[in-house]
Formats: C-alpha cells, sequence, structure tokens
C-alpha cells in the first residue's frame, strides 16, 4: 500500500476502514477512513495516528515513502483511539520519537496506554520548526473532547484540522474534487450532527481562531481532504455552527395501532400547507443517526409517541435519549400521541422538550383512534400556532 502525495514532501499515510458500519453509535454505511500525515523535513513529523487494528496499513504507507524509525516527531493533534491507537505501535519503530499534544491530550494519552510518556505539552500560540517548516498548534478544546487541537503549516497552507471537516467515508479517492460534492456535504453533515452538535459555541470561537490563517487545504482525520470546495465546506460549518435552521419540520413518531400515526400525517400535511417544508420518518425505519443529519437545519421537531405503561415507546425513548445528548439549539417542539386511559407520554415527550430549552406548540394528545374532526380541529389549531412563527 502507498502513501498519497498531497504537496511536496506532505503525504497520506492513513488507512481505510471500508467494513466499518457503526461508530459511536451512528451508522457508517460508507465506512471510513483514519487519516494520518506525514511530513518529510528536517524533522520527519508524523500527525495523527489510526485504529490499533489498522495499523499495518497505516506502516506500509509509510514504508513507501521512509523509514519509520527516523520518525522524529508525532502531533497527537486528538487522543481518542481511533486517532491514537496505533501510537504505541509505531513507536516500537521509533522509540525516541517526541510525541507532542495538549495537557488534556498528554493526561489522556497515559491514561490510554499506562506508559507514563514524557509528552511535549502544547499551548496556544506555541510554534514548533520542522526545518522549513514550523507548525503552528491552536487548542481547539470541546471540538469534540477538551484535549483537542489543529495544527497549521504556513509553509504548505495546509490546516490539519483534526475532527473537524471530517466525514465517514470509505474511498480511494482521497481529494474533494475526485468525489460527489452531495454526498461529501451529506456525510460532513452527518458527522457534524452526530459528533460535534453539542459544540456550536466551541466551533464558532475555532473557526474565529483560524480564520486569519492562508488555507488551501484542510486536512481532516476522516474522509477527503478539502482543497478545491474549501469554501463549500467552511459555509456549512458557519451554518451549522450558528444553528442557522431552515423553514422545515420533522415529524418523528412510532405508532402502536396506527393511532399517532393518523395524528403524525395531519401534522405533517398541516406543515406543508402552512407554507413549512415537512419531512415525515417512523423510528421503525430510519436510524436515529440519520434523523439528526434531517435536525441540523430544521426550525420545528415534532415527536409522536402513543402511551406504554404509563410510558413512551422504546424506540421514541431511545432517539429523546440520543437528541437530549446531542443538544440541538433554539428549535420549535410539538409533542404528540394517542392514549387509552392514562396519556402519560404527550407530557412526557413535551417535558424533555422544555427541558432542551425548545419553544414549544401545545401538544396534541387524542384518545383512541381519532375521528376526522378531531384531527380536523388539532390541525386548525396548529395552523394558527404556526403563522406565529412564519409571519
Amino acid at each position: 500500500m502507498k502513501a498519497v502525495k498531497i504537496k511536496e514532501n506532505v503525504y497520506w499515510v492513513g488507512a481505510i476502514d471500508w467494513n466499518l458500519r457503526n461508530f459511536h453509535g451512528y451508522l457508517t454505511q460508507r465506512g471510513s477512513t483514519y487519516n494520518s500525515y506525514l511530513i518529510i523535513d528536517e524533522k520527519i513529523t508524523l500527525i495523527d495516528n489510526v485504529k490499533s487494528y489498522m495499523f499495518e496499513e497505516q506502516l506500509e504507507r509509510i514504508q513507501s515513502v521512509i523509514d519509520p524509525g527516523k520518525i522524529d516527531i508525532i502531533i497527537q493533534n486528538h487522543i481518542e483511539m481511533d486517532h491514537s491507537g496505533s501510537l504505541p505501535l509505531i513507536l516500537k519503530y521509533c522509540p525516541k520519537a517526541e510525541i507532542y499534544a495538549t495537557a488534556k491530550g498528554a493526561e489522556g494519552l497515559n491514561r490510554h496506554f499506562k506508559q507514563d510518556w514524557a509528552i511535549n505539552v502544547v499551548k496556544g500560540g506555541m510554534t514548533l520548526s520542522l526545518g522549513k517548516r514550523e507548525l503552528a498548534f491552536v487548542p481547539t478544546p470541546m471540538v469534540h473532547w477538551p484535549d483537542n487541537m489543529v495544527s497549521y503549516s504556513a509553509y504548505d497552507k495546509i490546516l490539519f484540522s483534526n475532527d473537524a471537516f471530517g466525514q465517514h467515508i470509505a474511498s480511494q479517492e482521497r481529494f474533494d474534487h475526485d468525489y460527489s460534492l452531495g454526498i461529501l456535504a451529506e456525510e460532513a453533515a452527518k458527522y457534524y450532527a452526530n459528533i460535534v452538535l453539542p459544540y456550536g459555541a466551541q466551533v464558532v470561537k475555532a473557526l474565529n481562531a483560524v480564520s486569519g490563517l492562508d488555507i488551501e487545504w484542510i486536512l481532516p482525520s476522516h474522509g477527503l481532504i478539502w482543497h478545491e470546495r474549501i469554501n463549500e465546506i467552511l459555509a456549512m460549518y458557519d451554518n451549522w455552527a450558528n444553528n442557522r435552521t431552515a423553514k422545515k419540520a420533522l415529524i418523528i413518531y412510532d405508532s402502536m395501532w396506527g393511532s399517532t400515526e393518523m395524528m403524525a400525517k395531519m401534522i405533517r400535511n398541516t406543515f406543508s400547507e402552512s407554507g413549512v417544508t415537512a419531512e415525515f420518518h417512523n423510528l421503525q425505519g430510519t436510524h436515529i443517526s440519520d434523523l439528526m443529519t434531517t435536525i441540523l437545519d430544521a426550525r420545528y421537531i415534532c415527536l409522536g409517541s402513543p402511551t406504554l405503561n404509563n410510558n413512551i415507546l422504546p424506540t421514541m425513548a431511545a432517539f429523546l435519549t440520543y437528541l437530549q445528548g446531542l443538544a440541538p439549539k433554539g428549535r420549535i417542539g410539538l409533542a404528540f400521541g394517542s392514549y387509552g386511559w392514562g396519556g402519560q407520554s404527550v407530557p412526557i415527550l413535551d417535558k424533555a422538550l422544555d427541558e432542551m430549552k425548545f419553544e414549544r406548540l401545545s401538544p396534541i394528545k387524542l384518545k383512541f383512534i381519532p375521528d376526522a374532526s378531531e384531527l380536523t380541529a388539532a390541525s386548525e389549531q396548529l395552523k394558527k400556532e404556526i403563522v406565529k412563527y412564519t409571519e
């Protein structure tokens, strides 16, 4: 396996995980890559590593360029195991290599591997001379772990962006111009929605911190390298981080005997008739990680479940837990559902929407099988409330 040349003396030496289908609890239908980068200068530098089981692939690529024993410096922009898992293995080939990480990174690496390595601690504004090149470091805490940082080479106009701007895509192509922008945007959105979404404020700070840099290349830790489409991905991140939503409603539900589904269809139609794009998702058929992707630009989030054992259906409970953890902000929520006698599901959903600090439309709660007049009445009331947000 060969390294891929990015620029003169800068190479991709990562690994392609064609079979990955689940990552951090979300579906990765297109697999992924673990991106590691090699800089050949007076000091030979390796930036980030790969999952431990992909090490042989990384090693072959390094060996296609240099003897790995010549590596002088290892930069760990992030210590999660998909970035650092092969670190102890590569150090067997270059035991004298110096490791650089943030303070939290140094602490985490030694906790992970129990090696008590003497790690050079990186601080904001610090630079490291490699020879012709100088690496500048920008800590980006909580994008998406406390240890995160990005590295920048002004000589190459390259930003080694860590998890920012990543996508889970297994592909022989390495560069954005060789791949469909539609798929890249979809996978970048899914990555942001399922990993980075809770940290929008920190992403804004990180974008501001690197905004003055002259960047011609963005080299993320997963997926394809950005070069010709940098403006597009920066615009996407700016929208997502600043929580800009569209005139769009998501109706997400599960149903027991079809009554809650009748309500879901009514709500979908009501939004459409009110000039709001509506998407309709049954939790039985759509994975929660795909739902999170659609939430990125949705202004309205409508959650529906019938009452089961004084509670909500397990599928909705799982999605609600996932949604609360990722914590989208500034949304408008609607709880709805059918019931037979207790009717606890709708108050449970409405309370959850309130706890996420969503503005809320009036809950819709109908007993047993709703008839046409009940659905019509609920629709007319919902239309009146939607108008307040669309005028």
